[in-house]
């Protein structure tokens, strides 16, 4: 299983708004960059990512899950980019912002701490322990 860190502007695309798709599954990003899309395309069904919520909030808020590996997006009309469909898993107990993330040691190396731009993101084992643990997860 690999873990994922997905990006979305609560005024646009909230933790409450995925929340209501349920268990059917629903794209979680639409991107049109090339990293985010090649991460996408190494998603395997079950592997698990954070729902964060950028801009003013910086942090991440939920936990989701990979229901349908990679697909076209249909909203592409160069056919180049895909999506991934994802079902909300649960909230993080406690929201863990940017600034916390930034602070704990095991999290040095994470592509938020360093690339927080990038809307599809790759977290590792040992980062995903941290931030479930500075959430409340066990």
């Amino acid at each position: 299983m690999a873990y994922w860190l997905f990006k979305s502007e609560p005024g646009n695309w909230s933790w409450e708004d995925h929340k209501k798709t349920g268990k059917k599954g629903h794209p979680v990003k639409r991107s049109r960059n090339h990293l985010a899309n090649k991460h996408m395309k190494e998603m395997a069904k079950g592997d698990k990512g954070f729902f964060y919520h950028s801009v003013k909030e910086k942090r991440v808020v939920g936990v989701v899950e990979v229901v349908k590996e990679f697909y076209p997006d249909e909203t592409d009309p160069t056919g180049r980019f895909g999506v991934v469909d994802v079902i909300p898993v649960g909230d993080m107990p406690e929201p863990v912002t940017l600034k916390k993330i930034k602070g704990d040691p095991t999290c040095e190396n994470m592509v938020l701490v360093n690339n927080s731009r990038l809307s599809i993101q790759p977290v590792s084992a040992r980062e995903w322990k941290a931030v479930c643990r500075m959430g409340g997860l066990k």
